[in-house]
């Protein structure tokens, strides 16, 4: 096993990979820039490293100082987390070329999944069903306009070299084909450095249910059951589940079987997630390989007792997968929020500041994947989720009632969350039933605002504060329970979602 991990990542999914990795006795290495200085994965590591400036380019995607970082430390290994450089091939060649081993798939495994129009391409040899589309890159607009109009409009104009719903856009009209090209490829260009796009069929009620996959070094690859992905603000993910409450049985093992015929024909270790597009008849479709870790893997790891990052280091280690598909066991519901400092009601517009008063749900079942604490500032340089708020259950009921309890008590004051927008999806009759798909958001926006609108921010900053320093005058005077039996905990927080001051 690793001695050491450089971990060239932040926030909490920097933390997360630590904390498996000092379970396993191994040292962590952190990296972290000026405005990193004291983040909780900083303090965490066993050393650290400085990087530079805040902004992301001139810290965590500096691939040169970061294989500084790499000899200096004298770590054998290094785990990339997701986001930054996890899909970055030259830096994981770089990162075996030094002499320390890569915590992911191989390089070629990278390039030929990263590319969405040469994975197209390698699934449909390989047996797997894909989205009708094309092939190649769209070069002649007028053919790419031919092909639209004959798989049938809508269609949806996609980046070839990255996703995360960057490049992305959907065409209704042939007169509006060539334009929404042009600022798809404008988009593509300014986030991945690519302008190269594709097209595909748009499908009906989509469901994005994404499978996850365990591959080793000897030949052995399986897969780890579904996360059901559906809901989504602009093409990104908020609420992941698992079981999907969509998929039978059957459609279950045959996707399972295709994610793992994916995974083996690019000769892809280590952890990655299979993506499909799944229609209103069930038909599932190929949409992307993400080579990394995903951001919603604690929900499989709630429901299989598998720990994914130590996985991940035992397959890295040249470790035979431990695990058999028969060994696979899925068991009760997993439910995860991912939290962000966002505002719902000006579009999800991010949100920065200092975290004035914070506190977090725990419990039977209750899982808080993040890197916050009181004091912390939250800048605009990097992506605004704050963690991820995952609950178990034994059913699908039981993991629903126990996340709206604990988004109720979760508060984070100072900034603006998505903290009552999840609230709102949890508790909604159509999620509730689980018979959603992709437009959920787009269907039900009014009726989820409109939940969000009974709360006003200054309010809701008012009322949290004034709670969170009764709760440390009550811990200073060793009663943690207000003297006015009326009032019981539960009732102050359920003011203060409803932005009611508080005595």
């Amino acid at each position: 096993m690793f001695r050491k991990i450089l971990i060239v990542n932040r926030g909490e999914i920097a933390l997360r990979v630590m904390r498996t990795c000092r379970e396993m006795g191994i040292q962590t290495v952190a990296v972290y820039s000026d405005a990193d200085r004291t983040a909780p994965h900083v303090l965490f590591a066993d050393e650290a490293y400085h990087l530079g400036p805040a902004p992301s380019n001139q810290s965590y995607l500096k691939q040169e100082k970061l294989l500084e970082v790499l000899k200096a430390s004298g770590a054998d290994a290094v785990h990339p987390g997701y986001g930054f450089l996890s899909e970055n091939t030259a830096f994981a060649a770089a990162v075996i070329k030094a002499g320390a081993t890569f915590i992911g798939p191989p390089a070629p495994a990278i390039t030929l999944m990263g590319d969405k129009t040469a994975a197209r391409q390698q699934m449909i040899k390989a047996g797997v069903p894909v989205v009708p589309g094309t092939e190649e890159p769209i070069e002649d607009v007028s053919e790419a306009r031919r092909i639209a109009e004959k798989i049938g409009l809508p269609v949806l104009v996609k980046a070839a070299g990255g996703g995360g719903g960057k490049g992305m856009r959907l065409v209704h009209k042939a007169s509006e084909f060539e334009k929404t090209v042009a600022q798809a490829q404008r988009e593509a260009a300014s986030a991945f450095g690519d302008g190269r796009v594709y097209i595909e069929k748009y499908l009906e009620e989509p469901h994005h249910i994404e499978f996850q996959i365990l591959a080793d070094e000897h030949g052995h690859v399986i897969h780890l059951n579904e996360r059901e992905c559906s809901i989504q603000r602009r093409y990104q993910k908020v609420v992941e589940e698992s079981p999907s409450p969509f998929l039978t049985p059957e459609i279950r093992e045959k996707m399972g079987q295709a994610a793992v015929e994916a995974a083996r024909s690019c000769g892809y270790t280590n952890a990655g997630t299979v993506e499909f597009l799944v229609d209103k008849h069930r038909n599932f479709y190929f949409l992307e390989m993400n080579t990394r870790l995903q951001v919603e893997h604690p929900v499989t790891e709630m429901v299989t007792q598998i720990d994914l990052v130590a996985e991940q280091l035992k397959i890295a280690c040249g470790e035979p997968l431990s695990l058999t598909q028969k060994d696979v066991r899925s068991t009760g519901h997993a439910i995860e929020c991912r939290i962000y400092a966002e505002d719902a009601r000006m579009d999800f517009a991010p949100s920065t500041g200092v975290i004035q008063a914070l506190f977090i749900p725990n419990g039977f079942g209750t899982r808080f994947d993040g890197a916050i604490q009181t004091g912390c500032e939250i800048t605009p340089f990097y992506d605004p989720m704050l963690g991820k708020l995952v609950t178990w259950g034994n059913d699908r009921e039981t993991a629903l009632d126990r996340m709206h309890r604990a988004l109720s008590e979760f508060l984070v004051a100072g900034i603006e969350t998505s903290i009552g927008f999840c609230d709102a999806v949890v508790q909604h009759p159509t999620f509730r039933s689980g018979q959603y798909d992709t437009h959920f958001y787009e269907m039900y926006k009014s009726d989820l605002l409109a939940t969000l609108n009974d709360l006003t921010p200054e309010a809701a900053r008012a009322a949290a504060l004034t709670a969170a320093a009764h709760q440390l005058r009550q811990a200073a005077n060793g009663r943690l329970i207000s003297k006015n039996k009326n009032k019981q905990p539960m009732n102050r927080w359920l003011q203060i979602r409803r932005g009611e001051q508080l005595q």
